[in-house]
């Protein structure tokens, strides 16, 4: 009878390892399943290296044009219900960019998120059913949107000027060392009005498939493709043609934890400089980015 015990309890045991570094190295600020609260803070900086016009063609920067675009995010978790779990994130976003005779810095504070998850089955439960979790969550515009930016070359624009509501599913699931999964999200804007114009973002639709390696340990590796499309725009009620938007990125990143509570993740994240790859896209760049995460078990 104890043989037959460890025989299926340390299986759980490696799987549920797998499951907490894996996931920890795709979406830093979630909760691990044995954490109850969580703070961080999170840096990266993005070099823009060209764009994608409204064919889908890729163009590389012009002469004597940059663009470098810098964050730093701190958020926080907690875990609410035995399987539900609500995150804030605050965002500071500063902007270099540059065009010929003429470069500017701005920046401040973004538009905040909250959001929630609730996990109705984890991806170590079964064997056969994979991990299931339902995600929403609002933005608030408490940046500054593009029309109230003060620079010359609105480098002091941090937000979008909408409240945004979100809404999507996780799927996951644990074989050994590998945790596979793919995430899709909707995302609806508000309608505003800008000096008596009336504008309303199509809606947002976005998919990320990511698999991760856990080494050892609580140490992992992660690979994501992540793709975000939208619709034509809408100026005063009617279709405003060549608004519509895609871009395809693609993350590197590992996680490792230095003690039970304190956790790093770092990652590279690019747009290939591809065509189709992306449409109406005025920057795509490389960034990378680190953070550090503090959690109470």
């Amino acid at each position: 009878m104890a043989a037959i015990v460890v025989a299926v309890a340390a299986p759980r045991s490696a799987r549920a390892q797998a499951c907490c570094a894996g996931a920890a190295a795709v979406t830093p600020g979630r909760l691990a399943l044995h954490e109850s609260m969580l703070v961080g803070v999170d840096a990266r900086v993005t070099d823009g290296y060209g764009s994608y016009d409204p064919t889908g063609t890729f163009l590389t920067m012009p002469a004597g044009t940059s663009e470098v675009d810098l964050e730093q995010d701190v958020f926080g978790a907690i875990r609410v219900l035995p399987r539900g779990q609500v995150a804030l994130l605050v965002p500071m976003i500063e902007t270099r960019r540059a065009v010929p005779g003429e470069d500017a810095f701005g920046g401040g504070v973004g538009d905040i998120n909250l959001g929630v998850r609730y996990d109705f089955v984890y991806a170590t439960e079964s064997r056969h059913v994979p991990g299931i979790a339902v995600l929403a969550g609002v933005t608030v515009p408490t940046g500054t949107p593009p029309e109230s930016a003060t620079s010359t070359l609105a480098t002091d624009a941090t937000g979008i000027g909408a409240y945004q509501a979100n809404l999507g599913i996780a799927v996951e699931k644990v074989f050994d060392r590998w945790l596979v999964g793919a995430t899709g999200l909707v995302a609806k804007r508000t309608t505003r009005d800008v000096d008596g114009v009336s504008e309303a973002l199509a809606a947002q639709w976005s998919g990320l498939l990511a698999v991760a390696y856990t080494l050892s340990g609580d140490t992992s590796l992660a690979v994501s493709g992540s793709v975000t499309s939208e619709g034509e725009a809408r100026i005063d009620n009617m279709s405003s043609v060549g608004t519509h938007r895609r871009l395809v990125a693609i993350s590197v990143g590992g996680a490792t934890s230095i003690t039970d509570r304190v956790r790093v993740q770092a990652a590279v994240t690019f747009d290939p400089p591809i065509g189709s790859f992306g449409e109406n896209q005025p920057v795509a760049g490389v960034g990378v980015a680190g953070t550090l995460i503090f959690a109470w078990l």
